[in-house]
């Protein structure tokens, strides 16, 4: 029977020795060896009342048990539903009900605080450990090795994934086989990936770049992954030997900038640097490359979408921008009011359109209405500018722009300004109430190095730059910015933070 996923991704390993997963304590597993946990761990959904079609939450530390728990999910044709191991009871209660969860898997140390979630919507209960135990490993462990796939079809669901939810509740993003599929392809293409590498894993399993990218990428092309539990230093420093490839948000870089053991000689091994999931500054990128030699390669998606666009692997990775549409892309910029594309260097929204691109959010026909025109192209709220080569530079999210009496101010361009003053190491640029103006813009930055940072200074470095309207009215010195777990700084957090700032 017909399972694209499956029949893509995991048949094909059915009963090959190679190395899938190196973890940290020096113990491979092979991918005949997941192969039978994944069919074990099908079982066990099986035995817990699990059916094609239904959805089974995770929220459990990353271990290959975890990542067997999806490849079970794509076997028994149920929808994958990875949740953040930072949420909290009533945060996992709100995407358990509003999913119609029918298991819900967690760590133990969870299950207490969990139970009444659990019952409360109708789902079963189970636990995983990051050493692999729990009761659901303890349900698989007897099941049997083999597990005839489910029969799905491109257009079923496979995963649903709930965004940030920083304006409004979360909403879930239906990804059908053939979304996950069809990027996989484009991305194993576009990345050289074959069977000979071996992809250095330190990203949570629980987000697109970790499980999608990453995992779906090494799973298609038959390479290996060395399965890291999380970012640490010494693990990269002591596994990037043995790796050929490299996935990671931009904190990943600027550690390993911070760090002297991440050198020509360390890296020098090493075919393919890749950045996502927040944007990279281009300082960052130039100053890798001049410790290491490598370019890194910078790409841009979102969860709706997978990804979108890449910088080449042949040809010029530029600095600051996400690169050009992937094959099978089709990505424009236009103006968000009238929808009419906008000319090569002008700032407006993109949209995109392919199979990447999502089924619409579970349960809001509504609002997937409204994020997608009516020939099909889907509003990504990400605002970028295109040039005339095809590269994409982002420039901020839709909700982020500033309108300060009446003028519309594009947060990173302020950015961009204040990153290059000496003694900042980052920045964030904000807009919060303002009496007279409107909205009232806000410099948030931290200091390289312990530099003793001073806002007169920097206003005044900046003050003939930009026009005046443009010009923060404050800036706040802070030692780090608010971070999801993929490092996307948390502006929500910094508006709320300084929304009293103009009285």
């Amino acid at each position: 029977m017909p399972n694209p996923l499956y029949d893509a991704l995991f048949r094909p390993h059915e009963g090959n020795e190679a190395v899938f997963l190196s973890l940290k304590d020096g113990r491979d597993i092979s991918y005949a060896e997941f192969m039978r946990l994944a069919a074990r761990l099908a079982n066990a959904l099986a035995a817990s009342g699990v059916q094609p079609g239904d959805r089974v939450a995770l929220q459990a530390r990353k271990s290959p048990e975890a990542l067997g728990v999806y490849a079970a999910c794509v076997t028994a044709g149920a929808v994958f539903l990875p949740l953040n191991t930072a949420y909290t009871p009533a945060e996992v209660e709100y995407f358990v009900t509003d999913a119609g969860v029918k298991l819900l898997v967690c760590d133990s140390a969870s299950r207490a605080a969990l139970e009444p979630v659990a019952q409360k919507a109708e789902s079963a209960l189970l636990t995983l450990d990051a050493d692999g135990g729990g009761t659901l490993a303890d349900l698989a462990r007897n099941q049997p090795a083999g597990f005839a796939a489910a029969e799905r079809g491109p257009d079923d669901l496979a995963a649903l994934l709930y965004t940030s939810g920083t304006t409004g509740r979360s909403k879930g993003a239906m990804l059908t086989q053939d979304n996950l599929l069809s990027n996989a392809e484009a991305l194993v293409d576009a990345w050289r990936f074959t069977a000979a590498d071996m992809l250095l894993h330190a990203l949570p399993i629980f987000h697109t770049h970790g499980l999608f990218v990453a995992s779906n990428v090494t799973l298609l092309a038959g390479g290996g992954m060395v399965f890291l539990p999380g970012l640490d230093m010494d693990d990269l420093a002591a596994h990037m030997r043995r790796a050929t490839t490299m996935m990671g948000v931009p904190t990943f870089y600027t550690r390993m900038l911070a760090d002297p053991r991440f050198d020509r000689a360390l890296t020098g091994h090493m075919r393919l640097f890749i950045s996502g999931s927040a944007p990279l500054l281009a300082e960052t990128h130039r100053d890798f490359e001049a410790r290491t030699g490598q370019r890194i390669l910078e790409r841009y998606g979102m969860t709706e979408t997978n990804m979108n666009t890449s910088n080449p692997y042949k040809g010029e990775r530029r600095a600051g921008t996400v690169g050009q549409p992937l094959p099978g892309v089709a990505l424009r910029i236009v103006d968000p009011e009238t929808g009419a594309p906008v000319p090569p260097g002008e700032v407006g929204i993109i949209e995109v359109k392919g199979r990447n691109v999502f089924k619409g959010y579970w349960n809001m026909p509504e609002k997937t209405a409204q994020e997608f025109r009516t020939d099909g192209f889907f509003i990504t709220g990400d605002l970028a500018t295109m040039d005339a080569d095809g590269y994409v530079t982002i420039v901020g999210r839709a909700k982020d722009l500033i309108i300060s009496g009446g003028y519309n101010i594009y947060p990173k361009e302020i950015e961009l300004l204040l990153d290059e003053q000496p003694g900042v190491a980052e920045s964030a640029v904000i807009g919060v109430p303002h009496p007279d103006m409107g909205e009232g813009v806000v410099g948030v930055v931290v200091p390289r190095n312990g530099a003793d940072l001073s806002e007169t200074v920097l206003l005044g470095a900046i003050a003939g730059t930009i026009a005046r309207f443009k010009q923060p009215r404050r800036i706040f010195v802070v030692d780090e910015l608010p971070r999801n777990t993929m490092g996307k700084v948390q502006k929500n957090v910094l508006r709320d933070r300084y929304k009293d700032t103009f009285g």
